[in-house]
């Protein structure tokens, strides 16, 4: 993939401008972190630092290093946003919000189930018995 992506431009990655280095070919940040992304290899670094996402990206087979990469921007965004927490924190509200949707969905199927037995109620009452 890094091969491919020098065909279609001369810039250096995000990361080796990040770092003021020379990015050669077999740049293993090249392929995640375009020259027109520098955010997001700014962010990754200044929480993980270069030399362990480095290493990440060697010890995770080629198939997974863009959803790795892919995680550790996320991770990253959410814990410059909230250092104690980063993305558990986002998840913690996600799950808090799950929870009470549920909770709702609950009292309004109970709600249902009250207004279909009161019409259950109401069409007992015209004919005679119970007919719903």
């Amino acid at each position: 993939m890094s091969s491919s992506y020098f065909n279609y431009t001369n810039s250096p990655c995000a990361a080796c401008k990040f770092l003021r280095r020379k990015c050669t070919s077999d740049c293993v940040f090249a392929p995640y972190f375009p020259p027109e992304e520098p955010t997001k290899f700014a962010n990754v670094h200044r929480i993980f630092g270069a030399s362990n996402v480095s290493k990440i990206l060697q010890e995770v087979a080629p198939h997974q290093r863009e959803d790795a990469v892919n995680s550790l921007a996320y991770e990253a965004e959410a814990r410059l946003r909230d250092p104690v927490y980063g993305c558990v924190g986002a998840i913690s509200v996600l799950q808090r919000q799950v929870l009470g949707l549920q909770r709702e969905l609950e009292e309004t199927n109970a709600d249902i189930m009250r207004y279909a037995s009161y019409l259950g109620g109401e069409t007992a009452s015209v004919y005679g018995d119970r007919r719903g």
